[in-house]
């Protein structure tokens, strides 16, 4: 009764974590050689804070991340045009919490190690592939051996190889024009900490939040901040070169105007010590996750852009669903087909609203359209309910509405356990 698990990222480790909970034996299989921590900041939203505190996790997560207090709008001329309180100051009664993803990942798999021994997870196996049998799946890898198991969850991104096996005419993610630079920078904390903010437009903007808390005496903190340009979708800007190291001067001075008397984002973008460039991408929809015994979670399933806090957070409650569908079905393909069928349409539905600019970042291209981000107060604009309803609209879309989820019961009931 094993499940095999192709990747030892978030999704991966948070699956393990949950299969050890509730007593369904599991082995992950991770390509690199070493877990390492990679990535930059992240956000978690309180639905995904609270399965992460339903697995124990509650002193280990707050002492990596910082509760996200203020979510915020500005135009490119820092003019406010919609903020709201985030986690309990919103009313949730789960944190919102701002982690470094590497840092994340390493105490997920410290946990995991803690809890399940070093012996549940296996490096430097690259899985490429896998074939259903009758009563068992085999994951296939690079150097032609094999593991055999009850089912097998596709954790392993959006480069899946077993996402590829069942979509071969697929090809590479599809870029929406869009490069994304991402970096730390050690600098003043802004709104008192704690606070999320996204600056500009459709074409030029920028995202920063705190990572750290601020320094009591310095007031400095450690920013996570994108920078982000919009190009044509016939340039060839660099695409050899994505994720690489970059050089600031080639969209520096696309902000040189942006200092505002609450952050400085050239003198932000100037003191990091490198910037890494991604470009955006995701992926379309697929009617089908699951085939025979096999079944995709997280990045493998469901690329989205990163405008809603929802990459990371729903790969979490990907591996709490696929444990409480194991507990009603049992260790079966039945498990597997039920956890698509609850996910899959809320995470289509996401990732469209992303690409149709109905992400809660929409409101930055009407404000930019209809007064180039230039006005006395934001009412003169666009009417305050309206705005509360665009971001109440997505909260309900994505799963972390304040009234739905915290009435919202347990995905795992504490204590369950496979019989």
């Amino acid at each position: 009764m094993t499940i095999l698990i192709a990747g030892g990222g978030i999704a991966g480790l948070t699956l393990g974590l949950t299969l050890h909970q509730i007593g369904v034996p599991f082995h992950i299989y991770e390509a690199t050689a070493q877990i390492r921590p990679m990535g930059v900041g992240i956000n978690l939203q309180p639905n995904a804070v609270r399965e992460l505190l339903d697995l124990g996790l509650a002193d280990e997560l707050d002492a990596i991340g910082v509760k996200t207090r203020q979510y915020g709008f500005y135009s490119k001329l820092g003019k406010t045009i919609w903020e709201e309180p985030r986690g309990t100051w919103a009313g949730y009664a789960w944190p919102q919490y701002s982690v470094h993803r590497g840092k994340l990942q390493m105490m997920l798999y410290d946990a995991l190690i803690n809890r399940a021994g070093v012996g549940c997870i296996t490096t430097d196996a690259r899985a490429v592939g896998f074939e259903n049998h009758p009563d068992s799946g085999d994951l296939i890898f690079a150097d032609g051996t094999r593991a055999n198991g009850d089912l097998i969850v596709a954790a392993d991104g959006i480069h899946s190889a077993l996402r590829a096996q069942m979509v071969p005419e697929e090809g590479a993610p599809i870029w929406n024009g869009r490069v994304l630079w991402r970096a730390t920078s050690e600098s003043d904390a802004y709104f008192g900490g704690g606070a999320m903010v996204m600056i500009g437009h459709d074409s030029l903007r920028v995202v920063a939040y705190p990572i750290s808390d601020p320094d009591p005496e310095t007031n400095i903190a450690t920013i996570n901040w994108i920078a982000e340009k919009k190009f044509d979708l016939s340039d060839s800007w660099k695409k050899e070169d994505w994720n690489r190291a970059a050089d600031i001067n080639d969209f520096l001075p696309d902000f040189a105007d942006w200092k505002f008397d609450w952050i400085d984002v050239p003198a932000l973008i100037k003191s990091a010590s490198v910037v890494y460039e991604y470009p955006m991408v995701d992926r379309d929809p697929l009617d089908q996750w699951t085939h025979g015994r096999v079944t995709l979670m997280g990045d493998a399933a469901h690329p989205t852009y990163p405008v809603g806090s929802n990459g990371a957070g729903q790969a979490i409650i990907d591996a709490r669903i696929i444990g409480a569908r194991l507990l009603d079905h049992g260790v079966t393909p039945a498990a597997l087909q039920a956890f698509e069928d609850e996910v899959r349409p809320i995470a289509t539905g996401v990732a469209k609203a992303n690409r149709a600019g109905g992400g809660p970042d929409g409101v930055l291209q009407q404000v930019e359209d209809l007064c180039g981000g230039d006005f006395d107060h934001i009412n003169d604009v666009i009417a305050q309910d309206t705005l509360a309803a665009h971001a109440e609209r997505y909260k309900s879309l994505a799963g972390f509405s304040i009234k739905d989820l915290n009435a919202k019961p347990a995905i795992i009931a504490t204590g369950a356990r496979m019989p």
